[in-house]
Parts: structure tokens; C-alpha cells; sequence
């Protein structure tokens, strides 16, 4: 799908709607149809290297497991992105050089191998993993295969044939087995032997050895991946967080309107010295595609680091309509790491860090900001806003969905053309203005005057349109200022 935002001197090559989002414009609304997050993961368990939905905190034990064994971050991460409220969630399993599935030799009466299980997944987890083969307890004609972990049974197959060609058939045509996979070892002949608690081993989660050559490989998947936010599950050093950034720049620049979250160590958000190492973190980021938390967050007895936390804000901000905004929205957590001083947070709001404070009642975060600090070239402080820039990549990629399923290609490039192109972009703009996303009073759509009328500066080529967008987004209020007059 091309696309992105275009300059005069640099015109795109591929056929697409460039959009270039002139100062204008400030906020939005509208929900329901956006919200996907991505968070990649570590974890001893579940599939490695691909995108996988993730619709409850259940499902995150069921698919990762349910702890931080091995230095894994699946549940702490996901949880917390789930409580942001997401339409959708997408884990990305991400594993070192040294990550390996564990595995279980079976043997025959002569004790021989002949049958090879291996885990479904890389991880330390699957050395927990135990089998027993044993003659059915109703019917000792079959024989029960069990597959276990801990006193959990995870898997069972009741067959009469424990050959090794015929198991690893049944095992692996099995839609029920969620764990493992099988092998016949040598010509398949032999008959397994009973056996009782035979145990797994081999098994490496690999994120130990995870380097940031394993994070910066994501960004390849990410790309033929359709989401809005990001967050890391770390607190990433200043080289991979600079990395980062610089694909959401030029991703966006590409027509791919997506935002990332990052955020910092725990010892980061509770030194004294915490607002200076945001606002530092931000300083380095500068860009409105990309949101840097400040602080860290206290839920039940469980500190969160605001690198951690930073998948809750993506949540956050992916499930919110489009007429909301992350200001003062309420949480779940009982408290942040690191109370903020009066000074301390209009230093937050002025350097583009996002934080979370407890006004005596609950958690709520200050202000949705992200680290734009510097506004470049035809943007004004509208920039520096998330629910701004949100609502320009809902428009723009809705336009742009539209132009290309409905007008690139299939209609000629006449007046006729052109006016029916505009009939139906401020069709769309008029539902925004209904939701109270922009004003009613304030849009409008025309073909660019610069390009068209009785003396234009540039001549349009002949498969070329160039439109103008006139729209006044809307706001919430944030700074209410009031005078008490005592008689």
C-alpha cells in the first residue's frame, strides 16, 4: 500500500494518495474500528518469531505460561497492555541464538531408540515436561500415552498400536496436542517400550543471549504487520530505543501511521535525578510517532517499571475513541513508583514525557503528550498532542484506504472525476464533524489552487490529483481558568 506524506521537489514514484498535513489543525473522536497494539515478548514457552493474538490475561498463560521464569516478560507485559483496553492484542515471541525446543528419546524392548518427541516450542519450560506409556487401565489391549507437567496432565492418546511410525502419526495429527511433536528414529519398526515419568530435557529459552539485533529484526516483521502502537517490554538501551525511532519516522513518512511507547528502568523512575532522565529520553526521541513514559506504577504489591508500563499505555491509547483523550484518564494502579514534584511535571509537560500521578483519590495520567518538543517545519504545538495525531493518521489512512479501493485505477482523471473524488472525502470529513472529531464549520475539500484554476504555479501531470484539506480539529478541555470575585 503506498502512500506517506509528499514535497513539492520530491514527488513519490508509486501510484497512491500522498498526504501533507499542513498546520491547521488540533485533535479527534470516533472509535471501534482501530486499536491494535504489538508487544514483543520474552518467554520459556510459545511460539517464537511470529505474530499472535492475544485476547485475555487467561490466554496469556495458555499460549506463553503464566510467570517470569527465565527472565520472561509475556505475562507482566500483556496484562498490562490488556488493562490500556486494545481492541486487539498482538504478542511477538522474541528469542536469542541459543533458544532450542526441549526433547524425549523413547526406546524400544532392546533399548534401542526409535522414537524422538520434541517439544512444540523453544524454552526451559518443556524440562518440566514428563511421559508415561502405559497399558489402558479399562482396557489393557490399548495403551495410554500421557503427557504431564508438574501434576498437571497436559495431553492424553489412548491407542492400540504404540508402534513408532503409528505414534508419532497419531501425536502429530492430533489437534487436541498443543506441546509436542513426533518422530520415528531409524527405519519406524520399532515397538515403544512402557515407560513411567520419562523426562524432557535440552530445553533453552534462548533471552539471555537476546541482543538488540533480535529486537531491530522485528522491524522487518512489523512492517507487513497492520497495528497502531508499539511498546517494547524493556527498558531498552539508548542505541535500540534511537533505532526504533528512526523506523517509526520513516515508516510513517511511508504512509505507515503508526506511534511506539517506550519508557525507562526502574532505577531510572525512582532516582532523584527521574524528571531529568525522561525529559532526556524525550529530547533524544523528538518525534510525535513516538510516546516516552516517565514513570513507573504500583498494582496490588507489584512495582512496574515505566518501561513495563509502557504497554499499558499503548493500550491505552489504542483502545480510546477517537473524541477521547489520554489526559487525566483514570487507571487500574494503586500508585506510581515515584511522586513527581509541581516543578517536576511542567518539566514532564515541556520536555514530552508522559507521566502518571496520584492526585490523593487514584492514578491518572497528567498529560497526553508525546516527545515532540521541537516542532519542525509546518507543525505547531497540535504536533506535540497524541490524541492530534491520531486523529491526522485515522483521516489519512482512511482517505487513503478509500482512494485506493474505490479511485486509483478505476476512475478516469476528468473534472467529472476529480469532483466525485471530493464529494466523497468530505462525505467522510462530514461523519468525522458529526462525532465531534473536527468542527462542523471548519472543513472543507478542493482541489489544490496551487496546481488548478486560471493561473496555476504547477501543472499537474495527467494521472495526478492534487487536493487541499481545510480542517479544524477539535479539543478537549485540559487548562480551565477561572476569576473569583468576594463581595
Amino acid at each position: 500500500m503506498a502512500g506517506g506524506t509528499w514535497e513539492q521537489t520530491n514527488r513519490p514514484v508509486l501510484p497512491g494518495l500522498y498526504m501533507n498535513f499542513q498546520a491547521a489543525a488540533a485533535s479527534a473522536i470516533q472509535a471501534g474500528s482501530r486499536g491494535t497494539v504489538v508487544v514483543p515478548v520474552k518467554a520459556n514457552w510459545g511460539p517464537a518469531g511470529t505474530f499472535v493474538e492475544v485476547g485475555s490475561e487467561a490466554a496469556i498463560g495458555q499460549i506463553f505460561a503464566a510467570n517470569a521464569l527465565d527472565n520472561g516478560t509475556a505475562y507482566a507485559s500483556l496484562k498490562l497492555a490488556l488493562l490500556g483496553g486494545p481492541k486487539k492484542l498482538l504478542a511477538y515471541r522474541v528469542t536469542g541464538e541459543t533458544a532450542k525446543a526441549a526433547s524425549l528419546v523413547l526406546k524400544d524392548g532392546s533399548d534401542a531408540d526409535v522414537l524422538q518427541l520434541t517439544a512444540k516450542y523453544p524454552g526451559d519450560r518443556a524440562n518440566g515436561f514428563y511421559v508415561t506409556i502405559q497399558p489402558g487401565v479399562i482396557d489393557n489391549t490399548k495403551h495410554e500415552v500421557r503427557l504431564f507437567e508438574g501434576n498437571k496432565m497436559l495431553y492424553a492418546l489412548l491407542t492400540a498400536d504404540i508402534s513408532a511410525a503409528a505414534l508419532a502419526e497419531q501425536i502429530n495429527a492430533d489437534e487436541s496436542n498443543l506441546w509436542i511433536t513426533a518422530q520415528a528414529v531409524g527405519d519406524g519398526t520399532g515397538t515403544v517400550a512402557t515407560v513411567s515419568g520419562a523426562a524432557f530435557n535440552g530445553g533453552v529459552s534462548g533471552n539471555e543471549s537476546i541482543a538488540n539485533a533480535d529486537y531491530i529484526a522485528l522491524q522487518a516483521a512489523l512492517e507487513g504487520q497492520t497495528f497502531d502502537v508499539l511498546a517494547l517490554d524493556h527498558a531498552a538501551d539508548a542505541s535500540l530505543l534511537a533505532s526504533f525511532a528512526a523506523w517509526v519516522k520513516r515508516v510513517r513518512s511511508e504512509g505507515k501511521p503508526v506511534m511506539a511507547v517506550f519508557g525507562g528502568s526502574s532505577a531510572d523512575d525512582t532516582s532523584a535525578s527521574a524528571a531529568q532522565k525522561a525529559a532526556a529520553r524525550s529530547l533524544t526521541l523528538n518525534h510525535e510517532g513516538v510516546i516516552n513514559v516517565g514513570t513507573g506504577v504500583r498494582l496490588g504489591d507489584v512495582d512496574y517499571s515505566s518501561a513495563q508500563t509502557s504497554a499499558y499505555v499503548a493500550g491505552l491509547i489504542a483502545g480510546q475513541r477517537l473524541n477521547e483523550s489520554t489526559t487525566y484518564a483514570a487507571t487500574p494502579f494503586d500508585d506510581v513508583t515515584r511522586k513527581w514534584t509541581r516543578a517536576e511535571q511542567e518539566q514532564a509537560v515541556q520536555n514530552g514525557v508522559f507521566i502518571f500521578i496520584h492526585d490523593g483519590r487514584q492514578v491518572k495520567a497528567l498529560r497526553g503528550v508525546n516527545t515532540l518538543v521541537t516542532p519542525e517545519s509546518g507543525q505547531n504545538n497540535a504536533w506535540k498532542k497524541i490524541r492530534s495525531i491520531r486523529v491526522m493518521d485515522a483521516i489519512n489512512t482512511d482517505l487513503q484506504r478509500s482512494a485506493e479501493d474505490s479511485y486509483i485505477g478505476k476512475v478516469n482523471n476528468t473534472e467529472e472525476g476529480r469532483l466525485a473524488l471530493i464529494s466523497a472525502m468530505k462525505s467522510y470529513l462530514g461523519l468525522l464533524a458529526q462525532s465531534n472529531v473536527i468542527e462542523a464549520s471548519g472543513y472543507d475539500v478542493v482541489l489544490d489552487p496551487a496546481y488548478y484554476g486560471d493561473s496555476p504555479v504547477f501543472k499537474p501531470e495527467a494521472d495526478q490529483v492534487y487536493l487541499q484539506w481545510n480542517v479544524k480539529l477539535t479539543d478537549v478541555m485540559e487548562q480551565l481558568f477561572g476569576t473569583f470575585y468576594v463581595q
